[in-house]
C-alpha cells in the first residue's frame, strides 16, 4: 500500500490503501504507487455486485453452499451492513493534482489517494483490490447481507480517504474493510491486518469492535489462504495505526487489511491467479462472518 508521489508516476508501494474492471482477468493499468484512498471526481458505489456468490450453489435445507470449500453456511447476514472499501482506484494516476490534494486526517494532513502499488510486471492494486472487493460482495450478499462497495469502478479517480469513511459511517454500517495489497521491499512477505488507535476522535468508541474484526478476518484469512503473518510489520499479522483517514475518520468497525507484499514474486504470482483471488474473498467473508455473528 506504499505509494510512490503520483506526479512521478506520470512520467514512470507500503500503506496510505486497474485498469478497466479487472475481473478473473487481473488486466491492468499503466500506473503503480501505494496507500492513502480517493477524490471527488471519482463515482462511489452504492450497489453490491451481482447477488449470488461466485460458485455458490444450494445445500441442503435452502442454505448456501460455497463451492470452493463444499461448506454449507445459512443466510445468516440478513439484517446485516458491509461496506468494503477497494484500494485506490485504477485512474487515479490521470489526475495527480487530485490525489496529491491534501485532506485533514485528524492526525495530520495527508494525500486523498494514491494510485496504489503493484507487481513487478504491472499487475497494479488497484485492480487486484477491485477484483478482491467483487468477489467478496457476492459471497456476503449470498449470506444475507446489503453490501455497499466505496467505489463503482476502476477506471475513474477517487473518492478520498475521507470520502471512503464517510460511506461506512452514514450505511451505518455493521462492519467495514478495507482491502489492499502491500508494496514493500520483494524480501518481505506476508499478511497484516491494521487496525485503529484512539485519537480522541469518532474513532475512539469502535476501536474495540474494530479490534475484534481485525482478529476475526486475521484468522480467517490466514486459515483459508495459507499466506504466513507479515514479516516486516506488526506483531502476529496485527498493525494498530493512528495516521490512516480510512480508519480515524470512522464511526463504524473498521480495518484495512494488506492481502501480502506485491513486490515479493511468490505472493505476486499468487494475486495474478483468479482462484487465488477467490480464496482471499471466501476467507475475508468468513472472517467477517464470524465477526458478525460470533
Amino acid at each position: 500500500m506504499r505509494a510512490l508521489p503520483v506526479t512521478l508516476l506520470t512520467a514512470c508501494g507500503l500503506l496510505a490503501t486497474a485498469c478497466g474492471t479487472a475481473g478473473a482477468s487481473g488486466s491492468a493499468s499503466p500506473a503503480a504507487g501505494g496507500h492513502a484512498a480517493g477524490v471527488p471526481a471519482g463515482q462511489v458505489a452504492t450497489q453490491a455486485a451481482p447477488s449470488a456468490a461466485p460458485g455458490a450453489g444450494r445445500g441442503a435445507g435452502g442454505a448456501s453452499r460455497d463451492q470452493a470449500t463444499g461448506t454449507a453456511r445459512a443466510e445468516s447476514l440478513a439484517g446485516k451492513v458491509v461496506v468494503i472499501d477497494p484500494g485506490h482506484n485504477g485512474g487515479n494516476y490521470r489526475d495527480p493534482k487530485a490525489v496529491n490534494r491534501k485532506v485533514n486526517v485528524l492526525t495530520q494532513w495527508k494525500a486523498c489517494d494514491t494510485t496504489g502499488t503493484s507487481t513487478n510486471d504491472g499487475y497494479t492494486e488497484a485492480a487486484f483490490s477491485w477484483d478482491v472487493s467483487n468477489r467478496l460482495a457476492k459471497i456476503l450478499k449470498s449470506r444475507g447481507a446489503t453490501v455497499k462497495l466505496t467505489r463503482s469502478d476502476n477506471n475513474s479517480v477517487g473518492p478520498c480517504i475521507t470520502q471512503r469513511a464517510a460511506i461506512g459511517n452514514r450505511a451505518k454500517a455493521d462492519a467495514a474493510i478495507s482491502i489492499h495489497g502491500d508494496g514493500s521491499a520483494p524480501g518481505n512477505h506476508g499478511f497484516h491486518v491494521i487496525m485503529p488507535k484512539k485519537i480522541n476522535g469518532p474513532v475512539d468508541p469502535v476501536v474495540g469492535d474494530s479490534r475484534r474484526l481485525g482478529l476475526a478476518v486475521r484468522d480467517a484469512y490466514h486459515k483459508g489462504t495459507g499466506v504466513p503473518y507479515s514479516t516486516y510489520i506488526g506483531s502476529k499479522a496485527l498493525d494498530f495505526r493512528s495516521d490512516l483517514g480510512g480508519l480515524n475518520l470512522s464511526t463504524v468497525p473498521k480495518v484495512f487489511i494488506e492481502c501480502g507484499n506485491m513486490r515479493n514474486a511468490a505472493e505476486a504470482a499468487k494475486f495474478r491467479d483468479p482462484a487465488f483471488r477467490q480464496r482471499v474473498a471466501l476467507a475475508l467473508a468468513n472472517g467477517m462472518q464470524h465477526y458478525l455473528q460470533p
